[in-house]
């Protein structure tokens, strides 16, 4: 009897905790608060998502020069910093980043980030940046200043403050570093069988942004989290061995010192060619005779309205290039630089017509690529993207190679053109690339890349768990808060699907194509905040989108559309249906309701998320002249659906 009763019990607790599951939990005053924006518009931002009349931001130029020393695998240089400030603050200190400091052994991500291992846990340590001087120029008045460098920052004191409103002030800094052989997945060496290949990123002192949001940004380099600069002019030379190959952000001021006659030749030819042309091939990469009679090579760039600069390096190195072209006519170049061990099917060799293809495409759609040059590296590094150039893996080929670089040259419009910052808000550049990627990966050479399967359905039963699972971490994240593991879904995959469901679902194509350019264009080399970018959203496409924001970057809430119940009409199916549905969980979005009924007629029914401000029940009538014979919800499977087994209804016999 004791064990009956026992059973007894223990099925009846499961029968209530099966109710319980059943109960929605979705709250309608809490997903349709009228509250959403923590802080009116100014002159600075507008409460419609532009830049307000004034607005501001502090502005960097560059003059770099370096030299690679190829024996002891070292950068030494010199930079020249031009500072305005054109903020409504008079500065007494400047803070920088000091990047290379995250090598050190001691540095804070040595201690958090390599601890827990992966991607961008240090494999060896450096000294880091090694600052020899730092000299200022205030208007003619010359000094040696007072700096203090904590962790990946540092702060320079200036005996006068910079005058707000237009200030400028020159900083002067010699400094060197060690390259790492593996460097956080963004910089490194890789030895080939004809040479080191050198990838170099983060390599000079350069400004943290000084914004209206919270004055200097200064949260330090931990490896995950990406970066936040000014806009500013480079130019940057690069002196090493004769031998290599170098190549680096913006154009090549002078090939003719670094080219032979035949190469130079190659070179201008590329520039007009839709065809890739080879400008220095596999068979002059140990030839004597295919470089300059000196020692050394001084390699000259210049960029434009960039953030940012990196470069590469190599003996190793076939280098191809091929044109650009650009919707206002204009050409420029696209270029890949690669070892003979990419070479195979569908590798490198096809990278330029690659680059070519991206950049293209995203100009045509998006807004025209700004750059002269766009250039590919193959290197140690798996995927990473700068103003101009991006490093990609050396083994990549096929849709990888596509994948990686469309990827990498697609975060030229985030965040490179729209200068968000990253290293809070990995979802505004990593997610919006992704997005765009579906696009590009679509048109190139007719989907040629365009991968089918399980992993490539983010609506799929697997992928709707994976993404909305209890230990998934939410867009609205620093990328150190979120986990590792969780770090593709949160930054890349799901804010790439929450902007298809609002293109797809929410708005139309036409709808939300206008309002992503016009976000675009308002925040082209500007620091747009995610709520700039709601608020531009909202404003273009005449929506209030609160509800999604909430649903999908402010929280991690979950979607669960539900079928409750059917009845009639004064219980007679030829005077109409009355269908129940249930939203079970936090997330509201619209219904699609497909009706069936015996006769053979079908009902498509559309129904706007305003259904779900009453509560969690909506009830909705049906002009059916028979019985209903089945009603399915999201019946083409367009939304993340947690729980498709309550989606449906049919009639009992």
């Amino acid at each position: 009897m004791k064990k009956i009763i026992l059973s007894f019990c223990g099925i009846m607790m499961l029968i209530i905790s099966f109710a319980q599951q059943q109960q929605s939990v979705y709250n309608n005053r809490e997903a349709f608060n009228p509250q959403f924006y923590p802080y009116p518009g100014n002159d600075f931002r507008s409460a419609s998502g532009e830049p307000g009349p004034r607005y501001w931001q502090n502005h960097a130029d560059y003059k770099i020069d370096c030299t690679l020393d190829t024996a002891n695998h070292g950068v030494s240089g010199h930079v020249e910093i031009t500072y305005t400030n054109n903020s409504p603050d008079n500065l007494k200190f400047l803070w920088l980043q000091v990047d290379q400091n995250i090598y050190k052994k001691d540095s804070r991500a040595s201690f958090t980030t390599t601890q827990t291992g992966g991607r961008w846990a240090n494999a060896k340590f450096t000294e880091g940046d090694v600052i020899k001087s730092i000299t200022v120029d205030d208007n003619g008045k010359k000094y040696t200043a007072k700096f203090n460098s904590t962790d990946t920052r540092m702060q320079v004191w200036l005996q006068d403050a910079l005058k707000s409103s237009g200030g400028k002030v020159k900083v002067s800094i010699d400094f060197q570093f060690e390259v790492p052989e593996r460097g956080t997945d963004r910089m490194g060496r890789l030895k080939t069988k004809n040479g080191w290949i050198y990838e170099i990123a983060q390599w000079f002192p350069r400004l943290c942004v000084y914004d209206d949001i919270q004055g200097w940004n200064t949260l330090p380099y931990l490896g995950a989290g990406e970066f936040y600069l000014e806009y500013g002019d480079f130019e940057y030379s690069i002196t090493a061995p004769s031998n290599l190959v170098v190549t680096g952000s913006g154009e090549l001021q002078n090939p003719q010192d670094c080219l032979t006659a035949d190469q130079l030749k190659r070179y201008n030819e590329a520039k007009g060619s839709e065809k890739t042309v080879v400008i220095k091939s596999e068979k002059e990469i140990n030839d004597k005779n295919a470089k300059s009679k000196a020692a050394l090579s001084t390699w000259k760039f210049k960029i434009k309205q960039a953030r940012d600069v990196a470069w590469a390096a190599s003996k190793a190195f076939i280098w191809d290039a091929a044109k650009i072209n650009l919707p206002s006519g204009k050409n420029c170049m696209a270029a890949s630089v690669y070892p003979v061990e990419s070479i195979k099917k569908n590798g490198w060799q096809r990278s330029t017509e690659m680059v070519k293809g991206s950049i293209e495409f995203n100009s045509k759609t998006w807004y025209e690529f700004p750059y002269p040059v766009a250039t590919n590296v193959a290197g140690t590094v798996a995927g990473m993207e700068y103003p101009g150039i991006v490093f990609c893996s050396s083994g990549s080929s096929g849709a990888g190679l596509w994948g990686v670089t469309d990827h990498e040259l697609g975060h030229t419009w985030f965040p490179m053109i729209v200068g968000s910052n990253e290293r809070k808000y990995a979802w505004m550049d990593e997610g919006f690339n992704t997005f765009i990627n579906d696009f590009s990966t679509e048109s190139f050479n007719k989907g040629e890349f365009k991968e089918q399967g399980f992993f490539n359905d983010p609506n799929s039963p697997f992928m709707v768990k994976y993404v909305f699972g209890e230990k998934m971490d939410g867009l609205y994240n620093i990328p150190e808060v979120i986990q590792q593991d969780n770090l593709g879904v949160a930054a890349y995959m799901k804010p790439s699907m929450m902007l298809h469901q609002l293109r797809e679902n929410i708005l139309d194509s036409a709808r939300f194509d206008a309002a992503f350019r016009e976000y675009i264009n308002r925040w082209a080399f500007k620091h747009p905040t995610p709520w700039d970018f709601f608020h531009t959203i909202e404003n273009v496409s005449g929506e209030d989108l609160s509800w999604f924001w909430r649903s999908w970057v402010l929280n991690t809430w979950k979607l669960d559309q539900a079928v409750k119940d059917v009845k009639y009409v004064k219980d007679k199916p030829e005077n109409g249906a009355l269908v129940t549905i249930q939203n079970m969980e936090k997330m509201p979005m619209p219904v699609t309701a497909l009706i069936k009924e015996a006769n053979g007629k079908e009902h498509q029914i559309s129904l706007p998320v305003e259904i779900w401000q009453r509560g969690a029940e909506w009830t909705f009538s049906v002009p059916s002249t028979s019985e209903i014979k089945e009603v399915v919800l999201d019946p083409d499977k367009k939304l993340p659906d947690q729980n498709r087994d309550n989606n449906s209804w049919k009639k009992a016999f």
